[in-house]
């Protein structure tokens, strides 16, 4: 540091000189221009001698300048501030105005670049401040799109040919209203087709549900024919008078009507019919429903109360077909507005539910709109068109304000915020001195002097310039004391010069 001084002293020195000899020079110049002009008329007695005596004075006034510039730190110390010195040069005057004001000038420029610099002294200048008190904010800015808390692309999947539009971009809508109506000849027929089909699978079921219970009901009776005629049989073929070909043919067509009757399923009495048929009643079922609810989405309408935000479907279009692929129409719930941010993965531990959000947007012209994180999703995703590995957790703010001015569609930018620390000691951030064992300490100045003093802090709440600090354990803050900014490089009792 003392070296830079004195390199900045020389320099100046340098300068000064030069300039001195660029003055000398205009003021011979301006003699010989003033002798050429007055040339044929009859110089007075005395003139030659004063134009002399006032280069003589100028003379004077450089050397006196550089006997001031030489003088030892201890007289300067003593002596007034570099422009009361210079204008104390004695024979100065206000008449030598060319020359001499050009001269002040640059000595005073040359006293002040010392003054500042310290001139040969070896203690540094440092920037410093006094030590105040307010509140400190710890902010996390990000940006995303305003939308409403509510939000429903409508589509329709009918190839049918678009008819009427009921709506306009900006249309407040209620739920269930029509927006659009579409060609409904061809769900029509497909209606009818199912009807028919249905109508069909239910007949052939109850037809099935007929001839299974007379079925079983003849399989009944004829296992109980089946029985007598056995247990008749049985008593003859014992007595002889039944052959046992004629008795193996009685048993037989016994067990023939047995299994002809186990063969019907049966639950509480009742024989149940075949479950194929069952089947295709709830699939004809099934289709029918899907036709005839084809057919009610011939008349599009709004799943949701808002505001139509875009159309993007015309009359002559298929629906399953509108503009780039987009939908037919978007409502939006506008009383609410949200906004979506991403969140960093380093980042999201800092913030929670109910933090306040302060928004800005262009379209606000410098207003500020109050919101708060309402929801934070519990997984990460990949962050959008970043092209990196880093995870972001979409995070939601919902705006305080309805009539904020804000608007569904723009993108704005929001600061959470996500610590605030009121009426404490801060300073800049890069005040703060870090030690080896992770400590941290600030350089003031002992009140009186220009030595260093050290104190121990710890630090709190910090925002992006300034940070909370308060003194350790035996040590004292004091609102107004001069705090050094630059403290690298400064130990305990060092002089220093503050700026």
């Amino acid at each position: 540091m003392k070296e830079q001084n004195q390199l900045e002293g020389q320099e100046a020195e340098m300068r000064y000189k030069s300039q001195m000899e660029e003055i000398k020079n205009k003021g011979r110049a301006d003699s010989r221009d003033k002798s050429e002009k007055d040339r044929g008329t009859e110089m007075k007695p005395g003139t030659e001698k004063a134009m002399f005596a006032e280069e003589k004075s100028e003379e004077e006034m450089e050397q006196e300048l550089e006997t001031l510039l030489n003088q030892p730190q201890e007289q300067k110390k003593k002596r007034r501030s570099p422009l009361a010195a210079v204008k104390n040069i004695r024979n100065w005057s206000p008449k030598k105005k060319k020359c001499g004001a050009a001269v002040l000038a640059v000595a005073a420029a040359v006293l002040v670049l010392r003054a500042l610099a310290g001139g040969k002294s070896s203690a540094p200048a440092v920037a410093s401040m006094p030590l105040e008190r307010g509140d400190v904010v710890s902010t996390l800015s990000l940006t995303g799109p305003i939308s409403g808390t509510d939000s429903a692309d409508v589509v329709s999947n009918l190839h049918a040919e678009v008819l009427e539009i009921r709506v306009k971009e900006g249309d407040r809508v209620e739920k269930g209203q029509v927006l659009a109506v579409l060609d409904r000849t061809d769900a029509q027929k497909e209606v009818d087709i199912a009807q028919n089909s249905y109508e069909l699978a239910v007949s052939e079921y109850n037809e099935n549900i007929r001839d299974t219970r007379n079925g079983y009901e003849k399989a009944v009776q004829d296992y109980n024919t089946a029985k007598l005629n056995y247990d008749r049989n049985k008593v003859l073929f014992e007595s002889g008078a039944v052959s046992s070909a004629e008795f193996e043919a009685v048993s037989n067509g016994l067990n023939d009507a047995r299994r002809e009757m186990e063969s019907y399923t049966v639950e509480n009495g009742q024989a149940v019919p075949d479950k194929s048929y069952e089947l295709k009643v709830q699939s004809a079922q099934f289709e029918l429903d899907q036709k005839k609810k084809d057919l009610e989405e011939t008349e599009v309408k709004s799943p949701i109360a808002g505001t139509v935000v875009r159309v993007n479907s015309k009359v002559g279009q298929f629906a399953d077909k509108p503009e780039d692929e987009k939908p037919m129409f978007i409502v939006e719930n506008l009383d609410q507005l949200e906004m979506e941010l991403q969140v960093s993965e380093y980042s999201v531990g800092d913030i929670s539910v109910g933090l306040p959000v302060e928004i800005t947007a262009d379209i606000l012209d410098g207003r500020t709109v109050k919101g708060t994180v309402s929801s934070i999703s519990p997984t990460g995703e990949e962050k959008v068109g970043s092209g990196s590995t880093e995870r972001v957790v979409p995070t939601t703010v919902t705006i305080d304000d309805p009539k904020s001015g804000l608007i569904a569609g723009i993108t704005a930018r929001a600061t959470v915020v996500t610590e605030r620390a009121e009426d404490v000691f801060k300073i800049p951030s890069s005040a703060i001195l870090t030690e080896e064992d992770g400590g941290k300490q600030i350089a003031v100045l002992k009140e009186g002097t220009n030595l260093v003093h050290l104190i121990p802090v710890t630090t709190g709440v910090e925002s992006d310039l300034e940070t909370e600090i308060a003194a350790a354990a035996g040590e004292e803050l004091t609102e107004g004391m001069t705090v050094l900014l630059s403290p690298e490089g400064l130990s305990e009792g060092m002089e220093v010069v503050p700026v």
